[in-house]
């Protein structure tokens, strides 16, 4: 039986494999991005193309499973976005979302007051809303999915700690892998939002990221990130 796969959005390279390693090889793998970030060598059944899913969708055939990565904040409508999902998939397909909660939280109240961490987010928060896609609540994703037409809808909450501060094995290592992850790309991820829509200089930018950076590093903050995974059916009928 063969499968028709779109890998949308973000990181459409590492999504679209990641679909090849646990998809049967006869699955077709289309995934699409902004940019031309696409590895060299990809199986035979793996196509990229370089796109705006905010453009009309021209796809010639439906799809068996749409998945979109870490794409809040970059979309800005996101009913829009959902219909054409539903309406590019096969009867009975599926579309999944992976997303984060935009603001890192604490258990046991250790971000201190006045964090430097929750500022420059709080900044990059303010500054998309300003430029038109704002960084949506995820709980808002269920009800747009039911409201057009996804049935079987499910929803899942992870915890990604901000660094190795947890004590259980299982969480210090996705605390190290999300430091590893977001420490480096502070910069990169403030620098467009803050400079295009608050009209900050670039060296403004690296001291809040830089101060960021030295609490995300801070072991007696206990922050994570929430990570939800939210899936939907197309009814058979459709």
């Amino acid at each position: 039986m063969s499968h028709n796969i779109n890998s949308t959005f973000a990181s459409a390279s590492i999504v679209a494999d990641e679909c090849i390693y646990d998809s049967a090889s006869q699955s077709d793998v289309l995934g699409i991005d902004l940019s031309a970030s696409q590895p060299e060598f990809v199986p035979p059944n793996v196509l990229f193309e370089i796109d705006d899913i905010e453009e009309p969708w021209t796809f010639t055939k439906p799809f068996d499973y749409i998945h979109s990565r870490m794409m809040k904040g970059s979309i800005r409508d996101w009913r829009t976005f959902l219909q054409r999902c539903f309406n590019n998939l096969s009867p009975g397909g599926y579309v999944e979302l992976n997303d984060i909660d935009f603001f890192p939280r604490s258990d046991d109240n250790s971000i201190p007051e006045g964090s430097k961490l929750m500022k420059a987010f709080e900044l990059c928060f303010e500054a998309l809303e300003v430029l038109g896609s704002p960084f949506e609540e995820f709980g808002r994703f269920e009800t747009l999915l039911a409201e057009v037409g996804f049935q079987d809808i499910q929803v899942h909450r992870f915890k990604w700690p901000t660094n190795t501060w947890p004590k259980h094995k299982k969480y210090k290592l996705l605390g190290e892998w999300n430091h590893e992850n977001l420490s480096p790309n502070l910069d990169g991820l403030l620098m467009a939002p803050l400079t295009r829509a608050l009209n900050m200089k670039p060296a403004e930018v690296y001291v809040y990221a830089m101060e960021a950076r030295r609490e995300l590093a801070d072991r007696t903050i206990h922050a994570c990130f929430d990570v939800w995974s939210i899936h939907g059916r197309k009814p058979m009928w459709c």
